[in-house]
């Protein structure tokens, strides 16, 4: 099975700032470039930290109100404008205006690793680095879910020659493979019933699978045997 990596859809020519980017200038990078974050790196090109739109609303919103004419709405079922932190003194930049320390990820992660990161840490982005910690990329939550783009046909060819044949040895004539909508359905006899749940898993794995629908059914149950070997092991 070849599962995409982070290398696989990472965007190689990631867009960067020095610690000492001005608040006006990040504002514009990303403007020009359609992004909505940009990874702070050192002179060596090490990750600092990453400034997004919402570090950079962040700021803004810990200013003092000039107007005075906070909405009452806004006062009862909102925290004041510097709730989160008291106004940055002096220039406001990307070393002040960042989230750090950087997450990052590495180009040889799967999609999984890299999506339990994202998910763990509360984060849409992730700068990815190499062995020396030196940016080569970075990879967002619209790149991770470019997975479930794939075409069923593609899909449905992996799982009948990579799972199917080469690892389990079965024909499409023992297992019919359907796919619709990334959604795979599993249909057929294996001798095996210890070997249902390992296709299944298997078949999940595979880049675009949304869910496994596995209607197989085995010719010898040998998970019922080993259970009650494993009970009269105990019990001796």
């Amino acid at each position: 099975m070849q599962q995409r990596l982070v290398s696989d859809l990472m965007t190689h020519d990631a867009v960067d700032v020095g610690p000492d980017a001005a608040f006006k200038d990040i504002v514009k990078l990303l403007a020009d470039h359609d992004i909505t974050a940009v990874p702070v790196v050192d002179d060596d090109g090490h990750p600092l930290g990453v400034v997004s739109e919402a570090d950079l609303m962040r700021s803004e919103a810990r200013q003092p109100d000039p107007s005075g004419r906070m909405p009452e709405v806004l006062q009862l079922y909102a925290p004041p404008p510097d709730a989160g932190g008291e106004p940055v003194s002096g220039p406001l930049t990307a070393r002040t205006l960042m989230t750090s320390p950087a997450l990052v990820a590495h180009p040889e992660w799967s999609v999984v690793e890299a999506a339990r990161l994202m998910d763990r840490c509360k984060v849409k982005r992730l700068p990815v680095v190499d062995r020396t910690d030196h940016l080569v990329g970075i990879l967002s939550r619209s790149d991770l879910l470019r997975v479930f783009l794939r075409q069923d046909r593609a899909i449905r060819e992996e799982i009948t020659s990579d799972v199917l044949s080469r690892t389990f040895r079965l024909s499409p004539a023992e297992i019919a493979v359907h796919v619709v909508d990334g959604v795979v359905t599993l249909k057929g006899t294996v001798q095996r019933s210890s070997t249902v749940p390992v296709l299944e898993r298997l078949c999940r794995a595979v880049d675009g699978v949304v869910g496994v629908s596995c209607e197989i059914t085995a010719e010898v149950d040998d998970t019922a045997g080993d259970a009650t070997r494993g009970a009269g092991a105990a019990g001796a």
